[in-house]
């Protein structure tokens, strides 16, 4: 039997095999030559004193001993074809997940995307970086994969009462990522990546079965005696159906706004928002590894930081590491900010939302919209950065110091965010209350990371899409909606998860309770 042995090490070991069996041959009093493999169960970065260290759990197994390292592969799925069918609306995380799974217990998803497939996103996502054109059906929040694809493939969650975190990342080694993400403490694809991951889930629906349609936007739900019937797309076609997923993401505004007409019971929900900050990768590794140059043994480090101002939570959100800025507005006549970072987290310069939690109350402003109060204060609030801007996809800017300080900045040096950025008094842009809360926050954050702040990072605004503004009340048991038998609201756009994770798992969970209710499984 293997041993297994939790210890601390230097980079340099932790990063070097042999200098890695060396060491364990001295922790465990065995000659070098009869450690015969040494895997890697568990690794993370202790920065806390000067000498930063790897954290590892590894198992050792010697000479003689066989080497059971279990391989991860995809799970046995059914051909589907002539099953009965579940209509999937949207093809993030969420949607993915739950079509494998339906797909694993024997049913068919009809999968319908607004946007386009994963490849195709890209001219897209060009036309809003250099010609400031936003598609509202293709962008970086609408396409296969959904808003993680192009920003990011963050994997990390601290929803571990969701549901089996493992299980959904091993299904991502099964269908390409590297087995890091099972190894890795805040495990990571990369926005590089991912892409390929996405088509590969697509292309195994299809080949057992499933449809995936995109440039499919749903624009009616049909609903006879409280019951759903099927759906109707944008371009006139019914698809039919008495089980739909509503995996829609945190953007699909007409989505909500149509639920409202109909009269379908929605609510709003709090949310944070603010500003995103950018530094010099090399100024947080400065801070973080307490060093001058963090070598190649470390990687990009990242921040986390939660502060209680004003009452209010504020902190760090997203936060990308060798990262860089992109625009995610999801219509015309709005600028909204996201971050992302490749594979190998190698760019210049380190980004993180820095963001405020909002309250019901916030929303007083925009009572008459009702349930969609929370949402029309985040478009006022896009809105009007998008005006301040000078009306194309640039974002306000302003050094951080001079905001804390209410002085624009005399200029702007050049950041990561391609379209541009205008230099804007941050005040304009938010609410009093929430500035207020901003400045103070910034000022208290570079109390506790020495050198965090300065004009040297350049913050962008807005920070806005960081969850739903509404949630689609389902029951806790059954997961359909409390007025509409067979709808499912599901994931980050229903108000349920948090993340390509936690989206992934509540995808599953909608997909189960299908199954259970349909009698494919008990």
């Amino acid at each position: 039997m293997p041993q297994e042995l939790l210890f601390q090490v230097s980079p340099e070991i932790a990063t070097n095999e042999l200098l890695l069996k060396q060491h364990i041959s001295k922790l465990i009093r065995v000659d070098l030559k009869e450690i015969q493999h040494v895997s890697i169960l568990k690794r993370s970065i202790d920065a806390r004193q000067k000498a930063v260290k790897f954290n590892l759990k590894v198992s050792i197994y010697l000479v003689g001993e066989p080497i059971h390292e279990a391989k991860i592969e995809l799970p046995d799925y059914k051909n589907v074809e002539n099953s009965q069918e579940v209509i999937v609306v949207g093809a993030g995380p969420a949607g993915l997940f739950a079509a494998l799974q339906l797909i694993e217990l024997g049913l068919k998803p009809i999968v319908i995307e607004r946007g386009k497939d994963v490849r195709g996103r890209r001219r897209d996502l060009k036309a809003i970086n250099r010609d400031h054109i936003v598609d509202e059906d293709s962008n970086y929040c609408f396409g296969e994969g959904g808003a993680g694809t192009y920003s990011d493939g963050k994997l990390y969650t601290r929803s571990k009462k969701r549901g089996d975190v493992t299980r959904i990342l091993e299904l991502f080694v099964a269908y390409g990522a590297s087995h890091d993400i099972l190894v890795d403490a805040h495990p990571h694809i990369g926005t590089n990546k991912l892409p390929q991951i996405i088509q590969d889930m697509r292309e195994k629906i299809i080949e057992m079965g499933g449809k995936v349609l995109f440039e499919t936007r749903l624009t009616d739900i049909i609903i006879k005696n409280n019951e759903v019937q099927g759906i109707v797309t944008k371009n006139g076609d019914t698809i039919l159906a008495n089980k739909i997923i509503l995996a829609t993401g945190h953007s699909a505004r007409d989505i909500y706004e149509l639920l409202d007409r109909k009269q379908i019971f929605i609510e709003a929900k709090a949310f944070a928002l603010g500003v995103r900050a950018e530094h010099p990768q090399s100024l947080i590794d400065s801070i973080q590894y307490s060093c001058d140059y963090r070598g190649q043994h470390l990687p990009p480090s990242p921040y986390s930081i939660v502060k209680q101002v004003g009452g209010r939570g504020m902190y760090s959100f997203c936060m990308c590491p060798g990262g860089v800025i992109a625009p995610c507005a999801t219509s015309p006549g709005e600028v909204v900010t996201n971050g992302w970072s490749p594979s190998k987290r190698d760019q210049a310069t380190a980004n993180s939302g820095i963001v405020v939690e909002l309250r019901l109350e916030d929303f007083k402003p925009f009572a008459k919209f009702g349930a969609l109060a929370g949402m029309e204060f985040q478009k006022s609030i896009e809105q009007k950065a998008w005006h301040l801007a000078g009306e194309t996809q640039k974002v306000p800017a302003q050094k951080m110091v001079d905001f804390t300080q209410k002085k624009v900045s005399s200029n702007i040096p050049k950041t990561s965010y391609v379209p541009g950025t205008t230099s804007v008094e941050m005040g304009e842009v938010f609410p009093g209350f929430l500035t207020q809360i901003l400045r103070e926050g910034f000022v208290a954050f570079g109390k506790s990371m020495r050198g965090f702040l300065t004009n040297e990072a350049v913050l962008h605004a807005p920070e806005s899409r960081t969850s739903s503004p509404v949630r689609i009340p389902r029951d806790a048991e059954t997961l359909e909606h409390l007025q509409i038998k067979g709808l499912y609201p599901c994931g980050e756009g229903a108000g349920y998860a948090g993340g390509i994770i936690s989206a992934a798992i509540d995808g599953e969970k909608c997909a189960m309770k299908i199954a259970q209710i349909l009698n494919k499984i008990t």
